[in-house]
């Protein structure tokens, strides 16, 4: 009986073993691209650290024809929801371009990338509005794991926004055609 229980497990483990490179390299092709993510962005100036929930909608396209190595381009819009203390609050989104080299490890993977922000903010003190914009630079890190055509990726953006610096954590989904 325990002999049968054994032969049942390493078929499982097997079959599972085989079908793991398939669904991920299907995640891992080249093509097209969307994904919406979710997190937490932090805006830091001289006077001011505060935290808001955030959102993206973001598209690429994935350039997977070395072995090993996703390169793509992205473009997203990213809301960095409204940080304010009970004096001052600061909106701020964002349109984003970034550039993509990552390691593809199977269903797992990691990446960099670099790219511009462009953004705008609407800043409240008191009864005062003040609206200011501009195009930085904008890198991040991250790490993916792919199911299909469906991953999930976690990372890290970092936006430089002239005098004051926005740092982004987030989790996404990502549904690759």
């Amino acid at each position: 009986m325990a002999l049968n229980k054994v032969k049942v497990l390493l078929i499982c483990l097997a079959g599972t073993a085989l079908g793991i490179p398939g669904a991920a390299n299907a995640g891992a092709d080249s093509g097209l691209y969307i994904g919406v993510g979710a997190g937490n962005a932090t805006l830091k100036d001289s006077a001011f650290e505060e935290s808001d929930s955030a959102y993206k909608l973001f598209g690429g396209y994935n350039i997977g024809f070395i072995p090993f190595v996703d390169l793509a381009l992205e473009a997203s819009y990213v809301d960095f929801g409204k940080p304010s203390t009970s004096t001052e609050s600061i909106e701020v989104s964002g349109l984003n371009a970034f550039g993509l080299a990552g390691l593809n490890f199977g269903p797992f993977g990691v990446f960099a990338k670099a790219g511009i922000v462009s953004w705008s903010t609407d800043t409240r003190i008191g009864t005062t509005s003040t609206e200011d914009s501009g195009t930085d630079p904008a890198y991040g890190l991250g790490a993916r794991l792919a199911i299909g055509s469906f991953s999930v990726r976690a990372e890290y953006e970092f936006f430089d926004l002239g005098d004051a610096d926005l740092g982004m954590a987030s989790v996404s989904g990502v549904f690759t055609f």
